[in-house]
């Protein structure tokens, strides 16, 4: 099986950690091979690529794709991609976006039976040798938070833990949890995490905690050391799942930071591209989290409940500004507040916005960033400014911001009073986030495992603008019609679910907007008539897909089948010239493409 991935692309990661299962209950049948091909410049340096490897603790051997060689061969459009070879070499499958596991389970099952009978199966361990582990206080945290006291609480991500490190940033005080993945509550030598990121200090004086894999917010008592799960159930949210409601009845969907913001702790959700927001169970005012309190003749404390919605984005991704239920994000992966602006770290789009109250609701605006595909290193006006892929955000006393550019190495910093951006520092490998302390910035190196402490200096450091855009080839095709054309063939033992109405969607959008003269919006079919404006050369196209299907019933105890979603967003660069083609078929789930 070949995985088609990026490690920037929260979709990506999580059909990682749909293939933990599959690998472990396979392992003598089946070899995943990730095929790293990269979006950003900084994911064609190998050494980041093998820092990934490591930082999302990958199982199996990756080949590096810089120049997307094997991407072109394989016909590849869309990361995550997973592509399913057969014994005898043929190609059997194609499945775009996640949310496939089970499917590809069941097509697993049945090479399994046909290739055994043939003799054509080859029963043994893969070729992945584990690395040896290297001996580091952190490795590849992620974010930090400065407690009262003084000290850091840091998220030290790769290793499913939070770290204490006294106030020289270097010092380890305690660890909280057990280091092993996985979601448990208690003490800290009980607890466990999933790849924590994001950390808030609540009004009660408890940490809410970002539990990324685990699609959970835990709580963290600095005073007890007690973990208590707050939010989320600890199962991925999907399509058509409540949105709104207790937050332990809730999915979420990778949430990679937390801030407090009127009134309420805001939620980075980057796997649904949204912000959510939770408020606690006594509310904002006495808003005690992570609280726990007795019951009349129990004997252990209950922990009590708050509650989430959704506020901002609607599950497309891509840059939109305006009110907040209309507005895009991509993988929005950093939070800071202050005290009439939500600043957010929009990582894929390399953009920094923000969220402001508007009369009863929200607005949210940009201050740098264009979209999906423009990145690099440029500082000046808000207009002409670049980043690559931020996932921090600090707010500054002077009310400027400090943006950790992760995959430019570097800590930049915007003024909302003169709209410029400047470099503040270089050479930090990989900064994810930082916090403000006494007159200095203590920056997150998450690929050099440590906390620095960088003196603010008075003039921003200056460096050569450099400017990229996605390096993904063009499709041509010719001007006019263009047939858009969604491939989804429910997998063997499952059909289309349109008991409710409709099981498929698809929407249609473009940068710029005027690249399409029809044909944009959103349908219940897969198959779309496109129109290209007159006179457009270029642009890109965003197609969103969605098929639910559920399993064909086989009697007995099956009344009520499973069902399952099918999704995925192609953002897909186009050339429009006379020779090219006026067909495009995206694969969701089905044959591979021609």
């Amino acid at each position: 099986m070949l995985d088609f991935w990026t490690f920037c692309c929260v979709n990506c990661l999580h059909v990682l950690d749909e293939l933990r299962e599959l690998e472990q209950k396979h392992h003598d049948t089946v070899v995943v091979v990730g095929v790293h091909s990269p979006k950003f410049a900084h994911e064609a340096e190998h050494a980041a690529v093998v820092d990934a490897v490591e930082r999302y603790e990958v199982r199996h051997p990756v080949l590096d794709d810089p120049e997307l060689a094997t991407w072109k061969q394989y016909a590849v459009r869309a990361w995550p991609t997973l592509v399913v070879i057969d014994p005898e070499g043929y190609v059997v499958a194609q499945h775009a976006g996640e949310g496939h596991a089970h499917a590809i389970e069941r097509l697993v099952e049945e090479l399994e039976e046909t290739h055994s009978a043939k003799g054509t199966l080859r029963r043994g361990e893969g070729p992945y040798v584990a690395p040896e582990p290297v001996p580091t206080d952190l490795r590849f945290p992620g974010k930090v938070l400065r407690l009262p006291g003084g000290t850091f609480l840091v998220s030290d991500s790769t290793r499913h833990a939070l770290v204490e490190l006294a106030a020289d940033g270097g010092t380890v005080v305690r660890r909280i949890g057990t280091g092993e993945r996985g979601l448990t509550d208690g003490g800290p030598d009980e607890a466990r995490f999933s790849e924590p990121q994001g950390l808030a200090l609540l009004p009660d004086g408890t940490v809410a905690v970002a539990d990324t894999v685990n699609h959970a917010l835990r709580s963290y008592d600095p005073a007890t050391g007690l973990v208590a799960t707050i939010a989320g159930t600890g199962r991925q949210w999907w399509q058509g799942a409540p949105v709104a409601g207790p937050a332990r009845e809730v999915e979420l969907s990778s949430p990679w930071d937390v801030a407090w913001f009127d009134g309420r702790l805001w939620i980075a959700m980057a796997g649904v591209h949204q912000l959510w927001a939770y408020t606690p169970p006594s509310g904002p005012d006495g808003g005690e989290a992570g609280s726990r309190e007795t019951e009349p003749g129990a004997a252990e404390p209950v922990a009590r409940t708050g509650t989430v919605e959704a506020v901002a984005g609607t599950t497309n991704e891509g840059l939109v500004d305006g009110p907040a239920a209309e507005a895009w994000f991509a993988q929005p992966s950093g939070l800071a507040a202050t005290e009439d602006r939500l600043w957010i770290a929009d990582s894929e789009t390399s953009a920094l916005r923000w969220l402001e109250r508007d009369g009863d609701g929200h607005t949210v605006r940009t201050a740098v960033g264009t979209g999906l595909f423009d990145f690099g290193h440029r500082d000046g006006p808000a207009g002409q400014a670049l980043l690559q892929h931020p996932l921090g955000v600090t707010a500054l006393p002077d009310g400027s911001v400090a943006v950790s550019d992760t995959y430019n190495h570097a800590l930049r910093r915007f003024d909302p009073a003169t709209q410029k951006m400047s470099t503040l520092a270089t050479d930090l490998r990989e900064p994810s986030a930082a916090v403000f302390a006494d007159g200095d910035i203590v920056v997150v190196e998450s690929a050099r495992h440590r906390l620095t402490r960088l003196r603010l200096p008075e003039e921003a450091v200056r460096v050569e603008a450099v400017a990229h855009r996605t390096q993904r080839a063009a499709t041509e095709v010719a001007p006019g019609r263009l047939r858009l054309d969604v491939v989804f063939r429910a997998p063997a033992g499952q059909k289309l679910d349109d008991r409710y109405g409709p099981a498929t969607r698809l929407t249609v959008s473009a940068t710029p907007p005027g690249l399409l003269a029809e044909g944009a919006g959103t349908d219940t079919a897969l198959g779309r008539e496109l129109v290209l404006a007159d006179g457009m050369a270029e642009g890109v196209l965003h197609v969103s897909a969605m098929a639910a299907s559920c399993d064909v019933p086989t009697g007995g105890d099956d009344e009520y089948p499973a069902c399952h979603m099918h999704q995925q967003d192609w953002g897909v660069p186009v050339r429009v010239t006379e020779a090219g083609t006026d067909r495009l078929p995206l694969v969701l789930a089905g044959p591979a493409a021609p």
